[in-house]
């Protein structure tokens, strides 16, 4: 018998790097998930926050709900990792569901006078232009890349800091912790979201050349 008979037989490249369940591909397509259910949800609760600040007069509800909010955006994309439930709709949803929520929630608190005015501002000044640029390059064929590290450092301290900022403006009897808070997560959230927004500049111009490029490879297959 050849020695070559005994030696365990090589699997082919092909079919090592073949994904050993197809239900994983699969999976990305799928609509029905907690994660974009959690995302709906935050949407339909940006009409309500709008109803406490000003239907209500209730600062310190907005700033509960606000806060509530924000950490479900944490919850959903733990859950979509941990248990295999990334699909294709909530890499859409889930960020156009914090990007309303942040600007909505900006332009509300703004509107109501919260001070500091100024951080605001800077905040829905920065969020408004970056959102914009995206979209624009996104509709000239952008291919979608994902936030850095840092992007979510800082959407998480200005996450922390409007809530505990809206919070020290309440008539809420615990709210100083909260407003301190608030302020030690706005001063470094803001200088890292415009510094992470000049960071994205080479990216969406690489993403948008590569975009545009497989686009015309297609066409010309075409």
């Amino acid at each position: 018998m050849s020695s070559d008979s005994s030696r365990p037989k090589r699997k082919s490249a092909h079919l090592i790097n073949r994904p050993s369940d197809p239900q994983l591909e699969a999976d990305t397509d799928r609509i029905v998930t907690i994660p974009n259910a959690m995302s709906v949800v935050r949407l339909l609760c940006i009409p309500l926050f709008l109803y406490l600040l000003f239907g209500r007069d209730n600062v310190a509800g907005a700033a509960w709900l606000m806060g509530a909010l924000g950490g479900t955006d944490w919850i959903d994309g733990y859950i979509a990792r941990r248990f295999n439930q990334v699909s294709n709709l909530g890499k859409v949803l889930d960020p156009t569901a914090d990007r309303l929520m942040f600007i909505v929630g900006l332009v509300g608190i703004i509107v109501y006078g919260v001070s500091p005015l100024w951080f605001f501002w800077l905040v829905l000044v920065r969020e408004t232009l970056f959102g914009a640029i995206v979209a624009l390059a996104t509709a000239f064929g952008m291919k979608r890349f994902d936030v850095t590290w840092w992007g979510k450092m800082a959407t998480f301290l200005l996450m922390l800091a409007l809530p505990g900022l809206l919070l020290g403006q309440s008539d809420f009897r615990y709210k100083l912790p909260f407003q301190i808070t608030g302020w030690l997560c706005a001063i470094p959230g803001l200088i890292i979201s415009y510094w992470t927004a000049f960071a994205y500049i080479p990216v969406i111009r690489a993403n948008l050349r590569d975009g545009r490029a497989d686009r015309a490879h297609k066409d010309l297959a075409l």
